[in-house]
């Protein structure tokens, strides 16, 4: 099976990734955050950056996807969770890029036509787990993992892309969607809460058996 994980930056992906992938013991496919030539130059200046930085991330992530594709044809026993989808590229970071005037309509379309072609060939996950997060909880868990980039992120940018992300979550018909509420669940700390968690991935993965 194919569970992808997607939400707003700092919502907590990576974290639980990781604790699905020991308790299952599922493989993780990470975002290419760490090594990513583009990541810092864009938060300095999103105008020149914006496309570099979306072709970078569309095509690491159509990479994943065609990992996904042939690990699952092969081995048919195979789970393997992914943090950040290929669909958050363009539904919401590339959108918001353009909405927000950083990204040219020419660049927008560009972008646009590529993904398209993508889409061919990506099939999509198993179970989407999408990860609510308010803004106060957003800049809790930036400041707590330090990336010395992410600091600046204005809170403008980061309330764009959540209200791009409600319009993902409300519009999402390629399979199951999975809510988690991350102002109420702390599942790094709190044991009770991940078992919560995996009572809700648990009846998701039977309903699509």
């Amino acid at each position: 099976m194919h569970i992808a994980i997607t939400g707003n930056i700092g919502a907590g992906k990576t974290t639980l990734a990781e604790l699905l992938a020991a308790h299952y013991g599922w493989e993780v496919l990470f975002e290419a955050v760490e090594g990513n030539p583009y990541l810092a130059d864009f938060y300095e200046d999103m105008p020149r950056w914006s496309f570099n930085l979306q072709i970078y991330f569309l095509n690491s992530r159509f990479a994943q996807m065609k990992k996904i594709i042939s690990r699952l044809q092969l081995e048919h026993a195979t789970t393997l969770v992914q943090d950040r989808t290929i669909y958050e590229d363009a539904a919401i970071f590339a959108r918001n890029l353009k909405q927000s005037g950083f990204m040219t309509e020419r660049d927008f379309d560009t972008y646009q036509d590529l993904f398209t072609n993508m889409m061919s060939i990506v099939r999509p996950p198993d179970l989407m787990i999408y990860l609510r997060a308010s803004l106060p909880k957003l800049r809790q868990q930036i400041q707590k993992r330090g990336r010395s980039f992410e600091q600046a992120i204005a809170d403008q940018y980061l309330t764009n892309l959540n209200k791009l992300y409600e319009e993902f979550a409300d519009s999402y018909a390629l399979g199951a969607l999975l809510i988690l509420d991350m102002d109420i669940l702390d599942y790094a700390s709190r044991p009770q809460d991940f078992r919560e968690v995996i009572r809700l991935v648990d009846m998701h993965l039977r309903s699509n058996e």
